[in-house]
């Protein structure tokens, strides 16, 4: 999975509810955040267990 903040199309809207702002600081990545799928997994699962908050990317035009 690859999380390309640049591409979301609600960007600056959502960020502060996402689960990418809340794992990594500074909040604005200068690259695309990758994660395994094992990776992929236990974020989900801390997503569905309440102790983060969930993906909010809405990849737009420039996503890959």
């Amino acid at each position: 999975m690859i999380i390309d903040c640049d591409s979301c199309e609600v960007r600056g809207k959502a960020c502060g509810d996402c689960v990418v702002s809340f794992l990594t600081i500074p909040v604005r990545q200068p690259e695309p955040v990758h994660m395994d799928d094992d990776q992929a997994a236990a974020v989900d699962a801390m997503v569905q267990g309440g102790l983060v908050p969930p993906l909010r990317l809405v990849p737009g035009e420039r996503a890959s």
